[in-house]
């Protein structure tokens, strides 16, 4: 696949190999649509690309000798490589032998394609609450946490959150979108409106809607405690605002800062979570290989299966209309 400005069009050609001192070339078992991947298709994504991102391959050629032909690898997006795009049947990754065995982990064979394209996400999910421990300078256990936004990266936060002792509410403005949680039994949390959740009554409230909305914005400060902590985790640009909020929304959610100020006359805590460290990765691995995450849960998710021939239609639909649960790409 290739974003072009008329939008996303299948390329016939193979990926052509980038420039950089080492490669890796990846035989692409499975991709995951992002929603950042349809934030590029629509050029309302802020930052360097990560289109194709979330993934499960086979290193096929190499040059570095930590990932041999035949390894099994995902991908950190966050690693600063040159990489084609995870949509496609192949994938090139070149830079130094350092960063790419950072940035291509080995994951384990016995754990299905359908359980490891969450790798990525399940990571990011991670080091949101990671985030949330260090910018609340304690152990969350205990802590009365919400989540606005019941999407794929909603529901992965909401989901950790529970096995670490967490008190969570999960919450989304649009019924459908609470009903296929539900329907499906995906996640073991209180699923509700935000307008359910009583003022104040949060330790912790993470905004990880698409985009940090004003409206989003407003019910999060709302809920949360007076000196608690609202985590910014949905997506920001350069300029985001609320009147009557003094914080600069992206500067704090992409340098992971924390800013005390107020809100109606309460004080507030706000923090941002941006990208993974490797640290994250392992883990994310670890609770993919079970049981605490339930992984066969986490599956329940995916909504759709396509392959690459149909992506460019879907990658529009998706773009301008709803769609609910997890798109997968089948090389």
């Amino acid at each position: 696949m290739v974003l072009e400005p008329g939008g996303p069009r299948l390329d016939p050609g193979p990926p052509e190999r980038p420039p950089g001192e080492h490669a890796v070339r990846v035989r692409i078992e499975l991709a995951g649509v992002c929603r950042s991947d349809l934030k590029e298709v629509a050029g309302s994504r802020y930052g360097v690309s990560q289109f194709g991102h979330e993934l499960v391959g086979v290193v096929e050629e190499s040059t570095v000798p930590a990932l041999p032909p035949g390894q099994r690898v995902t991908l950190d997006p966050n690693v600063a490589i040159e990489r084609s795009t995870g949509f496609a049947t192949t994938m090139w990754a070149a830079g130094p032998a350092e960063r790419l065995s950072t940035a291509l982990p080995a994951v384990q064979r016995h754990i299905p394609a359908r359980t490891l394209v969450f790798t990525e996400p399940l990571a990011c999910a991670r080091h949101c609450l990671s985030s949330a421990a260090r910018h609340a300078d304690r152990d969350l256990a205990g802590v009365r946490l919400g989540v606005l936004g019941a999407g794929v990266a909603g529901v992965l936060i909401a989901a950790l959150a529970r096995t670490m002792g967490l008190d969570v509410v999960l919450t989304n403005r649009t019924s459908d979108r609470r009903a296929f949680l539900r329907e499906r039994g995906i996640v073991d949390v209180p699923i509700g409106p935000m307008t359910s959740v009583p003022t104040g009554a949060l330790d912790v409230a993470i905004v990880a809607t698409s985009f940090v909305h004003p409206d989003v914005l407003r019910e999060a400060l709302r809920m949360t405690a007076p000196g608690g902590l609202l985590l910014l985790y949905g997506g920001t640009a350069p300029g985001d605002a609320l009147p009557g909020l003094e914080c600069d929304l992206d500067a704090v959610r992409r340098r992971e800062s924390i800013v005390t100020t107020r809100w109606q006359g309460r004080e507030v805590r706000i923090a941002g979570s941006y990208g993974t460290v490797r640290a994250d990765f392992e883990a994310a691995l670890g609770d993919l290989a079970g049981p605490a995450i339930a992984p066969d849960r986490i599956e329940r998710m995916i909504a759709r299966q396509v392959g690459l021939p149909e992506l460019p239609r879907v990658l529009r639909e998706q773009t301008t209309g709803r769609h609910l649960g997890k798109t997968l790409v089948v090389p």
